[in-house]
C-alpha cells in the first residue's frame, strides 16, 4: 500500500502541497478545522487538475487517480494515523505552530516526519515544542506548488540526519528540486526574495516606475519568471509584511517594511486573494 501523507491547512499552500502529494502516488489527507476552507481547498485541487488536463500536462487518468488518493478531513487524529509525513501549512503564527506540533508529537506515529512549511519562522523553536524534535524539519514549498518545483529543506538544530534524508526522499518523489539550508532567519529563499520585493515597493513608492515596468525589468532583464510586485500579490501582502517584520527584528534595516506595504495591508489590499494589491485581479 502507498505511503500516507497528511497536510494540515487547506489554504493557498496546503491544498497545493496536497495536490502534488496525491499526484506523486501518496495516499493524501487534506486536513483543516474550517469546513469551508476544506471544501474550497479540495475544489481548488480539482480545478488545478482540470486545468492541467486542458493544457495537456495531466492526463484524465492521472487526474482521476490523484483525486482518488486525496481525502478531506477535519479530524486531526484520524488524519495523522499511520502517516509517513505530516506537513503543517497553517498561518504564520508561532503560537499556532507550537500548539500544533505539541499535539502532533503526541498523536503522530513515532517514525513520522513532522514538517513545517513556514517561510521564515525559526524551525528549531517549532521543533522544541514537539515530543520528538529530532523528527521535525522545515519543508518550504513554493506558490503555486503544482508549478514551482523548489522545496527548501530547513534543518533545525535538533533535526537528525535520518530525518533530513527521509524528507529529501519524500520531496524528490513529489517531483521537487531540493536545496538544504540550516535554520536561520529567512532561510535562503525568503531572505533573498524579500529584499528584492521590498526594494521594488520602495521604487514604486518613490515614483521610479510603474509596478508593471518594475516587474518587467526583473522578468526581461534577469529572467525572473514573475516580477517581485506581482509575486507579492500572489503570496499576499499581509504574509510578506509579517515576514518583513520578523526579519527586520532578527536581521536589520534592509527588511524594514516600506510605508506603502503597511498602508495597503491596513486598507485590506492583500493581493490576489482580495482582488486588489499592486495589481487588480479578476
Amino acid at each position: 500500500m502507498a505511503e500516507k501523507i497528511a497536510i494540515l491547512g487547506a489554504g493557498t499552500m496546503g491544498h497545493g502541497i496536497a495536490q502534488i502529494a496525491a499526484q506523486a502516488g501518496y495516499r493524501t489527507v487534506l486536513c483543516d478545522v474550517d469546513a469551508s476552507a476544506l471544501s474550497k481547498g479540495f475544489a481548488k485541487v480539482r480545478e488545478n487538475l482540470e486545468a492541467g488536463v486542458a493544457k495537456g500536462k495531466v492526463t484524465p487518468e492521472e487526474r482521476d487517480a490523484a483525486l482518488e488518493r486525496l481525502q478531506a478531513s477535519s479530524d486531526l487524529v484520524a488524519a495523522a494515523d499511520g502517516v509517513a509525513l505530516i506537513v503543517e501549512a497553517i498561518p504564520e503564527r508561532m503560537d499556532l505552530k507550537e500548539s500544533v506540533f505539541r499535539m502532533l508529537g503526541e498523536i503522530a506515529p513515532e517514525d513520522a516526519i513532522l514538517a513545517t512549511n513556514t517561510s521564515s519562522l525559526p524551525v528549531s523553536k517549532i521543533a522544541a515544542s514537539a515530543k520528538r524534535p529530532e523528527r521535525v524539519i522545515g519543508m518550504h514549498f513554493f506558490n503555486p506548488p503544482h508549478i514551482v518545483k523548489l522545496c527548501e529543506i530547513v534543518r533545525a538544530q535538533q533535526t537528525s540526519e535520518h530525518t533530513v534524508a527521509r524528507a529529501k526522499e519524500l520531496a524528490l518523489k513529489m517531483g521537487r528540486e531540493i536545496i538544504v539550508v540550516v535554520d536561520s532567519p529567512g532561510f535562503a529563499t525568503s531572505r533573498l526574495g524579500l529584499v528584492i520585493g521590498l526594494e521594488a515597493m520602495r521604487m514604486l513608492e518613490a515614483g521610479v516606475a510603474s509596478a508593471e515596468d518594475i516587474d518587467r525589468a526583473m522578468e526581461l532583464g534577469y529572467r525572473h519568471p514573475m516580477g517581485p510586485l506581482r509575486l507579492t500579490d500572489l503570496v499576499g501582502l499581509d504574509v510578506r509584511l509579517a515576514i518583513a517584520e520578523h526579519l527586520y527584528k532578527e536581521i536589520g534595516e534592509q527588511f524594514r517594511p516600506p510605508e506603502i506595504l503597511r498602508k495597503m495591508v491596513a486598507e485590506g489590499k492583500l493581493g490576489k486573494k482580495t482582488g486588489q494589491g499592486f495589481y487588480k485581479w479578476e
